[in-house]
């Protein structure tokens, strides 16, 4: 219930961090060019144009994309498991 003599108003939203980096770690960074989030370096919707599932997993485990031999075999061995539904977005 609301007190007539204090109405509520609705937070306003801060700019002041706006272009502030929110995040940085080895792994991924969110906000380090604006409304960006990138994987190891690399700009997220850059790579989900271009690379697989196991190409992604393989980038944020060892810290590099895999070679076209290593990308077969994973998918060799993902075959079956769970996956996603359909391709990144982008991809024909």
């Amino acid at each position: 219930m609301s007190n007539p003599q204090h109405p509520v108003t609705p937070p306003k939203k801060s700019v002041a961090l706006s272009g502030v980096s929110a995040g940085n770690t080895a792994m991924c960074s969110v906000g380090r060019s604006g409304n960006d989030l990138h994987y190891r370096g690399y700009d997220i919707l850059d790579v989900a144009e271009v690379c697989e599932f196991e190409e992604i997993a393989h980038l944020l485990v060892h810290g590099k994309l895999p070679s076209p031999a290593r990308t077969e075999w994973l998918q060799g061995q993902t075959q079956g498991a769970a996956r996603p539904a359909q391709r990144c977005q982008g991809r024909a």
